[in-house]
C-alpha cells in the first residue's frame, strides 16, 4: 500500500504531549533538547507541565506541535526498519513538519520559522478583534454564501475545509458573530466559535505574511524527497522553488484539507498515518475517503501497535 506521513496543526496541543516518548526513546529526548537550545528557552517544560493557557498561546502551540509531531516521526524511524512513504501533508502549522519529513529542511530551521510565524500570527490576531467559527452541516459553497450574507464592511471568509461537512470561517468578530446568529436560518446545522486568538487564514493576517515571507528568505530549502500536498492548492509539490510563496499564501488562504486527502487518495495513497499529538488527522480523512488504512503515533502504546503490525 502507497503510504503518506500527514501531521496536525493548531489545537492539537495538549499538555503532557511528548512527555512519554521522551521518556521512554533517547530519540525524541534529543528532539525535545534541540528544541529548547534552538529557541532559547524551556519549550519541553511549558510541553509537560503547561500552564494550559500558556501552551495554547499561538507563538508557544505552533513550535510545541512541530516539535512533538517530529519526536514521533524520529522514535517510528527508529523503530521500523526503512519506513518507506510515498507522500507527505499536514495541516496548515503540519506542512512544516511534512516538510521536514520530506527533507526541504531542517528540524531546526522548522522550529524557528513556526516561532517567527506564530508571533506573527499571535501579533496580527491581537491587532483586530477577530475570530473562527466552525460550521457543521455545509459545504464550501454554503459557507461563502453565509460570508458573503453577512460580511458587511468587514472581513469572513473561508478558512478551512477539513473534511465533507466541515468548513471553518474566519474573520473579523463582529462579522464572526453575525455569522453564527445567522448560521440556522441559512440551513446550517451548527456554527461554534473556536477558541483561537484571531482570524487565522484570512486576510487579516497579511502582516503576519510579510514577516514569514522574510525569515523563509534566509532559510535554505531542497527540493522534496517525495510529493509535499499542499494546504493552498490540494496538489502535490515536487520543486523547493515553489515552496516560499505556498506558505506565505497558507496564512491568508483557505486550508484545503479535503482536497489534499482526496487528491493523494487519487493519486494511490490508501494508508496514512498521522504523527503528532492526537488523531484529528485520522478523523477528518475517515470522512473523506473510503477503504482506506488509518493509524497515528502519539504515545508509546500507538508506537506498539504500529511495530507489531509491521
Amino acid at each position: 500500500m502507497a503510504k503518506a506521513l500527514v501531521f496536525p496543526g493548531q489545537g492539537a496541543q495538549y499538555v503532557g504531549m511528548g512527555t512519554e516518548l521522551a521518556e521512554a526513546h533517547p530519540q525524541a529526548k534529543a528532539i525535545l533538547d534541540e528544541a529548547d537550545d534552538v529557541l532559547g528557552f524551556s519549550l519541553s517544560n511549558i510541553m509537560a507541565n503547561g500552564p494550559e493557557e500558556e501552551l495554547t498561546r499561538t507563538d508557544i502551540s505552533q513550535p510545541a506541535i512541530l516539535t512533538a509531531s517530529w519526536m514521533s516521526h524520529q522514535v517510528l524511524t527508529a523503530a521500523v526498519d526503512d519506513l518507506q512513504f510515498e507522500a507527505c501533508a499536514g495541516l496548515s502549522l503540519g506542512e512544516y513538519t511534512a516538510l521536514i519529513a520530506a527533507g526541504v529542511l531542517s528540524f531546526a530551521d522548522a522550529l524557528r520559522l513556526v516561532r517567527i510565524r506564530g508571533e506573527a500570527m499571535q501579533a496580527a490576531a491581537e491587532a483586530v478583534p477577530s475570530g473562527m467559527v466552525a460550521l457543521i452541516g455545509t459545504e464550501e459553497d454554503g459557507a461563502q454564501a453565509l460570508c458573503d450574507k453577512v460580511r458587511e464592511d468587514d472581513v469572513l471568509t473561508v478558512a478551512n475545509l477539513n473534511s465533507p461537512g466541515q468548513v471553518v470561517i474566519s474573520g473579523s468578530q463582529s462579522a464572526c458573530d453575525r455569522a453564527v446568529a445567522a448560521a440556522k436560518d441559512a440551513g446550517i446545522r451548527r456554527a461554534m466559535p473556536l477558541p483561537v486568538a484571531g482570524a487565522f487564514h484570512s486576510p487579516l493576517m497579511e502582516p503576519a505574511g510579510e514577516k514569514l515571507a522574510t525569515a523563509i528568505a534566509d532559510v535554505s530549502l531542497a527540493d522534496p524527497k517525495v510529493p509535499v500536498y499542499t494546504n493552498v492548492t490540494a496538489q502535490a509539490v515536487r520543486s523547493a522553488s515553489e515552496i516560499p510563496d505556498l506558505l506565505v499564501k497558507q496564512l491568508t488562504s483557505p486550508v484545503r484539507w479535503a482536497a489534499s486527502v482526496q487528491q493523494m487518495h487519487s493519486d494511490g495513497i490508501n494508508d496514512f498515518l498521522e504523527l503528532g499529538p492526537g488523531k484529528t488527522l485520522c478523523g477528518m480523512i475517515q470522512r473523506t475517503v473510503k477503504d482506506v488504512s488509518l493509524a497515528n503515533v502519539d504515545k508509546a502504546a500507538d508506537l506498539e501497535k504500529i511495530t507489531q503490525a509491521s
